[in-house]
């Protein structure tokens, strides 16, 4: 069965009331105290679901007003095209800081819904969803708003943009049994404390992950270089010539 954090299982149901019209853009969410009732979840765990909300851009949280519908769901699209190259670059340097520093403050349930993810992504069905989560959870154990701002721009992009899905979309597949052992060194150097260790592993993650992008990138040219040479071959052969 999946595993979900509850608050997230919160934005996903905020945010289909928010598309479906429920909750018009400029329109107030209900207060705290009122959602915690009507999803049967903690004030807290509210708090955790409009701070994802407000990182989404769906919502704005005005002091001493509440919290706003914003006019639409921002677009996955940005102004220059980011390629899964950029895209993978830019995680390694921004998560292996964040795996430093989630070494000397993450907690211990957080450490156990860490330790949960890798069970999960051995389950083919819910292991692109553990993957996320357990860089998620990484990031939320900073205890730094703005790096969980950033991680999840990212993650967003990886999960929206179609150039970047198709392209870990084959490497992901092929290599299961390595990425899990990857975010298990990860999980290791975290629970031991050693910030040095969880930041070269996982930059070892990404290493990997972008020499694979770049494997199936060539390996992909190759293959359109052999369809034009074939075709090139058919036009010019005698046979090509001794049926026209």
């Amino acid at each position: 069965m999946k595993r979900r954090r509850r608050f997230w299982t919160v934005v996903e149901k905020l945010e289909a009331l928010i598309d479906q019209g429920v909750y018009t853009a400029g329109s107030r969410l209900p207060a705290e105290r009122e959602l915690a009732e009507t999803y049967q979840v903690s004030r807290p765990t509210i708090r955790e679901a409009i701070i994802a909300l407000e990182v989404r851009e769906r919502v704005e949280v005005k002091t001493g007003s509440g919290v706003y519908v914003l006019s639409s769901k921002p677009s996955a699209s940005t102004e220059k095209p980011i390629s899964a190259f950029e895209l993978t670059q830019a995680r390694a340097l921004v998560e292996a800081e964040a795996a430093a520093i989630a070494a000397s403050t993450i907690k211990d349930d957080e450490l156990s819904a860490l330790k949960q993810t890798l069970t999960d992504m051995q389950v083919p069905d819910v292991a692109e969803e553990a993957d996320q989560q357990f860089h998620q959870i990484i990031a939320r154990a900073t205890r730094n708003n703005a790096i969980v701002f950033y991680i999840e721009k990212l993650w967003h992009l990886r999960r929206t943009e179609p150039q970047i899905i198709g392209a870990y979309k084959d490497v992901c597949s092929q290599s299961m049994n390595q990425r899990l052992a990857e975010h298990t060194s990860i999980y290791n150097a975290i629970a031991e404390g050693d910030s040095s260790a969880a930041r070269k592993a996982m930059h070892n993650h990404f290493d990997r992950l972008i020499n694979a992008l770049f494997d199936a990138s060539e390996a992909k040219a190759l293959q359109e270089i052999k369809r034009k040479t074939d075709e090139t071959r058919g036009l010019y052969s005698l046979s090509y010539l001794s049926h026209k």
